[in-house]
């Protein structure tokens, strides 16, 4: 569970609680909360910038800032809520890092609308889900989830959502400005200072945040496999679904006749996004039942889908530029392929879980004297 840098924010929404689930809300509950503020802010996102290269107005830059400073306060308060009424379980494990998966698509979006990003969207999830894809496969390996000073939960949302209501103020035109022009403290950089302030955003962060970030990941991971006489190559097998995904989903992007990521990013991100999703959580289950180490054949379930939308972009190049399915109709499908398999896995999962521990998902059990 990641802390809130201003937890005691909890205090205030404890009434909203009371009366949302009730004296004692299901940890649960207030993930899934949390987790539909996010929904909701990449739904506004959708509607006033459907291709993510157009200003939105300027409430709803405030909306998304709110909006993540209110799934932020409640992914902190979950963890609080399971040790204080005794309900911690696997499930809240699963679910809450589950919700967390999903969020990095929908966020993506949400900055992608704000900061004018268009098919950058895409790699501003990339640079999200690398680095939590990477820390649950650490945890996978060295069961301990310890999060550095400086992390992604919480300075990372907090940096966000201030971008958001920064940009309500100056307006979402500064980000597709150069990058000199919008800070000039850095107008000397030889190459930066030249591109959109976007993508140079996009740049230091993967500089100084993913690569030092996946590094440590790798280095943490390589000294527990060395030290239980493990297998470095099984390890790094277990990174291979996620890579294919990322690779298959860019190499249909370059083949694509209509420019996929340009012309409907949110349905390349949301689609993808699922798809993670259920990575993670096969990762994060594989992990709870104590699974043995090695790459997850039942992962590349996840990957089924591509080599079709692969092959009907190649079919432009043989049609003079026409696939042989519309790619809006293709991306739509994708997304729905995805969201069915997350859903079953997840559904399935709950199911077991519930019916083994006998306990609820979204109500605590009352425990017998």
């Amino acid at each position: 569970m990641s802390s809130n840098p201003f937890g005691v924010v909890s205090l205030i929404f404890s009434p909203f609680g009371c009366l949302a689930f009730g004296k004692f809300p299901s940890p649960n509950m207030i993930t899934l909360t949390g987790f539909i503020f996010l929904g909701i802010s990449a739904l506004l996102g959708y509607i006033y910038s459907p291709r993510l290269d157009t200003p939105p107005p300027r409430w709803v830059h405030v909306a998304h800032g709110l909006l993540l400073f209110l799934y932020q306060t409640f992914d902190a308060v979950d963890g609080k809520q399971a040790r204080r009424t005794n309900s911690s379980s696997p499930l809240g494990e699963l679910f809450d890092h589950g919700c967390d998966a999903l969020a990095c698509a929908l966020e993506a979006l949400a900055f992608g609308s704000t900061a004018m990003c268009g098919r950058s969207t895409f790699w501003y999830w990339v640079i999200s889900a690398i680095p939590f894809y990477c820390a649950t496969w650490e945890h996978y390996f060295t069961n301990t989830l310890i999060l550095p000073a400086i992390n992604g939960p919480t300075e990372g949302l907090m940096l966000i959502y201030l971008s958001h209501f920064f940009t309500a103020i100056v307006g979402a035109e500064w980000w597709v400005q150069q990058f000199g022009k919008s800070i000039p403290l850095f107008g000397w950089v030889p190459f930066l200072k030249e591109i959109p302030t976007n993508r140079a955003v996009l740049l230091l962060m993967t500089a100084f945040g993913v690569i030092p970030t996946v590094t440590c990941n790798i280095h943490n991971v390589y000294t527990v496999v060395q030290g239980r006489k493990g297998s470095m190559l099984l390890a790094l097998a277990m990174l291979c679904p996620f890579a294919t995904l990322l690779g298959g989903v860019l190499v249909w992007d370059y083949l694509s006749p209509s420019d996929i990521m340009g012309n409907y990013p949110h349905l390349v991100v949301l689609g993808t996004g699922l798809a993670f999703g259920f990575l993670v959580g096969r990762l994060i289950l594989a992990h709870l039942c104590d699974e043995p180490k090695g790459l997850k054949t039942n992962m590349c379930l996840s990957l089924l889908y591509l080599p079709f939308a692969i092959a009907n972009a190649l079919t432009a190049r043989l049609n003079d530029g026409v696939p042989l399915v519309d790619e809006s109709s293709v991306l739509l499908l994708y997304c729905l392929f995805s969201a069915g398999l997350y859903v079953h896995f997840a559904t399935s999962v709950v199911h077991e879980i519930t019916s083994a521990l006998g306990i609820y998902c979204f109500r605590i059990t009352r425990k017998e004297a």
